[in-house]
């Protein structure tokens, strides 16, 4: 009997945002164990020896001309900042996500998600890209060109594959990073940009750049889809500076989805130039409560999916029969959820479109509700995900 390969993730895009109350001041929680920061020439950060990409420092300085790039760690974490005196950036800051070629896919900044593999001359061997709003692979016969990762934007799509999804919210809680173009008939996908957060007791100046964009897909026939931009953000109570903010989406024939960023300040004397979808306010939250709202996919079609899902396409965590009628129920659990809230399961296939539905959490309380959400489910294997709410 012909099954199909479902692997299952959930995740979520909703912050429990608290009300603020008013102060002059903002805490970083910087112990200071990471001492200053004051790179004089052009420094690669491996962060494999932070597992949460969290650093204390006590004062941040990098001068013109002077490049900080990191390698992700083994979890992939944005990188954090937090900063007990000031944070002066007169140089550059990178954490953009890699180009895709024709043999090995982009990988993602700091907190941002891969492309795809590329079919080396083969579509049905292209894969999706990574990430929430990961680029769809090139389909045989339909086209040679991998989609668009998305994040505050949509990618742009023009005689290629689709793009993903937005998602995400614009003050960046939680602090997501982008996705990862799909791959084409030939090359590769790109990756998204990554995500970093700064913030200081005292005061942010940047005179020089701070880049989360995705990387771009070369070639003409049969490239990839380029990485959307990643998250920046940015808290104190002063932020001074003309410098750059940028987390554009990388190009292909169209370029990918935009990230967001975002000021939170008192203080807000920054005149440089915020590109992409930023916003400017005040919310001196750093990191969402711990018992913030989660989601994860109870059952698929009445099978029940392991509490831990491995979204490994080769090892599935439910198989489907063929057999079975569409649309089939996939029952998403939410806790610390307000019923009512907008539930939307996506079904990305390895070959093919993506598929969603979605409803609302109305079974059960706010601490623990289910919403059942009706699937048309394609045939083949494939990842599925939940996210709740809204983009903005």
């Amino acid at each position: 009997m012909k099954t199909k390969r479902v692997s299952a993730l959930a995740t979520i895009i909703v912050a429990v945002l608290l009300p603020i109350i008013c102060a002059a001041q903002v805490n970083s929680g910087s112990n200071g164990s990471d001492g200053a920061f004051n790179p004089t020439t052009n420094t690669v950060i491996n962060m494999s020896d932070h597992p949460a990409g969290i650093y204390q420092y006590t004062s941040v300085n990098i001068p013109t001309n002077v490049t900080v790039t990191f390698i992700p760690n083994a979890n992939n974490s944005p990188v954090t900042w937090l900063v007990q005196g000031s944070c002066v950036i007169s140089g550059t800051v990178d954490i953009s996500g890699q180009h895709g070629n024709d043999i090995t896919s982009g990988q993602g900044g700091p907190g941002g998600c891969a492309g795809g593999a590329g079919g080396q001359g083969d579509s049905w061997l292209a894969h999706m890209g990574a990430g929430l709003g990961g680029g769809n692979a090139a389909q045989q016969g339909v086209n040679s060109i991998g989609g668009n990762g998305s994040y505050a934007t949509v990618g742009q799509s023009w005689q290629q594959a689709a793009p993903g999804l937005t998602y995400g919210n614009k003050y960046l809680l939680p602090l997501l990073g982008g996705s990862g173009g799909g791959g084409g008939y030939i090359s590769s996908g790109a990756g998204g940009g990554g995500a970093i957060l700064i913030a200081s007791d005292s005061t942010i100046i940047v005179d020089g750049s701070i880049v989360a964009s995705g990387g771009g897909a070369g070639g003409n026939y049969g490239r990839g889809g380029g990485g959307s931009g990643g998250g920046i953000r940015l808290v104190a109570p002063q932020i001074l500076g003309h410098g750059n903010l940028i987390a554009f989406g990388g190009p292909s024939i169209t370029p990918a989805g935009d990230g967001f960023i975002r000021l939170d300040v008192l203080d807000d004397q920054f005149t440089g130039i915020l590109y992409d979808s930023a916003s400017r306010g005040f919310n001196p939250i750093l990191i969402a409560p711990a018992q913030t709202a989660s989601l994860s996919i109870q059952s698929i079609a009445g099978n029940t999916v392991p509490t831990n899902p491995t979204g490994v396409l080769f090892t599935p965590d439910a198989s489907i029969s063929s057999q079975q009628t569409n649309p089939i129920p996939i029952v998403v659990r939410c806790v610390n959820l307000p019923l009512g809230t907008p539930v939307t399961v996506v079904v990305k296939p390895v070959n093919g479109p993506m598929v969603l539905g979605s409803t609302a959490n109305n079974a059960g309380t706010q601490i623990s509700s289910t919403a059942t959400v009706s699937i048309v489910m394609p045939r083949g294997g494939g990842l599925v995900y939940a996210t709740a709410g809204t983009s903005n």
